[in-house]
């Protein structure tokens, strides 16, 4: 291939999963990282079925699961700890071919990262400027050594949720919107035995994810205003979780009050017409940011790289026909993602009516299994492009 060039905006999970699909396929790669190192912010992921074949098909699916803790979901428990559902291990394989992988955030981003080449991540650069012409694009940024300009046959924006290439790129476009929760993480050490188990209360949700080497990743979500803050964000986790079933009091007893993350839960409610402009492609959070309720955030994200990559094996002479392919198989199935899983937190966490509570909570208990798990695979159940 000749010397195919594409920036990457963004070295989250879903930025360093695109340079690596492009540079699996023969592409020179430049991240552009603006914060001053090269490091993950957050606790834990629970990866689906889809994404553990989107990591598969980076090369990358051995080592996570090394790393990570691979256990089907125990299922969803009410506050006092009385199962509604229950998920077994065998039928999900069953259905999914894989259970879900528990991971730190931390270990998954150190594992993209090092499969890149060391010189391809830039810390430290603020992009300002993105532009796309026929046969090239620019991007212009501020480097710790003052202003760059770098030409690249395709640019990714994989900038986040608040992304400065979808906001310049796509001006008229209202951007992200809150979603009515407010969600704390942490990732700690909890060396116990524990299945991954989803609580439901009214307006209310507390999750639980082994995530591999003796670590627990664990996240409260409640309906609230936006912008909330605590003085102590442990705290105000107790003071609405701390009586619920056991172990759920145990790990915030075992949690440092240093390592919890408090943010907002936001989202697209109007998509974008497209996820490309001219040779600039947007990628995960920039493209489609959704609420977390179906778990999929990063798993589509790292789809997107997957697809990204494999559509772009041609080089950089097929890049308009490739990004126009991207589009086409990427928009609808990650906004269908993005829709159910806000429907999803809308019926799940955030249902605070009581008579709609309890209705949920019998028919829950109704619901066979495998009829849920057929739900799941719906959105699991992907395999990425033959190439």
């Amino acid at each position: 291939m000749d010397d195919s060039h594409a920036v990457v905006v963004g070295a989250g999970i879903g930025g360093l999963s695109a340079a690596l699909a492009l540079h699996r396929h023969g592409w020179r790669v430049t991240v552009l990282e603006r914060a001053p190192e090269m490091r993950e912010v957050g606790a834990g992921l629970s990866l689906m079925a889809n994404a553990v074949r989107a990591l598969d098909a980076l090369g990358l699916g051995p080592a996570l699961r090394r790393g990570g803790h691979g256990e089907a979901p125990g299922g969803m428990r009410d506050r006092h700890g009385r199962w509604l559902s229950r998920v077994e291990a065998a039928e999900m394989i069953r259905q999914l071919g894989t259970t879900a992988l528990g991971v730190h955030r931390a270990t998954l981003h150190r594992t993209l990262r090092e499969a890149l080449p060391a010189s391809s991540l830039h810390t430290s650069a603020t992009v300002e400027h993105v532009e796309s012409g026929p046969d090239s694009a620019e991007v212009r940024y501020q480097g710790p050594d003052g202003p760059h300009t770098v030409t690249a046959d395709l640019v990714v924006g994989a900038d986040g949720l608040r992304s400065r290439v979808r906001a310049q790129l796509w001006p008229q476009h209202p951007g992200p919107v809150y979603a009515g929760s407010t969600t704390w993480r942490a990732a700690i050490a909890f060396p116990y035995p524990i299945p991954a188990a989803i609580t439901w209360g009214p307006g209310a949700e507390f999750g639980m994810v082994p995530i591999g080497d003796g670590q627990l990743y664990w996240y409260g979500a409640l309906n609230a205003p936006p912008g909330g803050h605590a003085p102590d964000e442990l705290a105000a986790v107790r003071e609405h979780f701390g009586d619920w079933h056991a172990p759920i009091p145990a790990l915030l007893a075992a949690t440092p009050p240093d390592v919890v993350l408090r943010n907002d839960i936001h989202h697209l409610a109007e998509p974008l017409p497209s996820y490309v402009r001219g040779r600039v492609a947007l990628l995960g959070d920039a493209a489609h940011p959704m609420t977390p309720n179906l778990g999929q955030g990063a798993g589509q994200a790292i789809e997107d790289a997957v697809v990204l990559g494999a559509v772009c094996a041609g080089g950089a002479g097929h890049v308009p026909v490739a990004l126009a392919a991207y589009d086409e198989q990427r928009r609808p199935r990650s906004q269908s993602v993005a829709r159910a899983s806000y429907v999803a937190g809308r019926f799940g966490q955030q249902l605070h009516n009581p008579v709609a509570f309890a209705m949920r909570t019998v028919a829950l208990r109704l619901i066979p299994s495998r009829l849920a798990l057929r739900s799941m695979a719906r959105y699991a159940d992907w395999r990425p492009p033959a190439v």
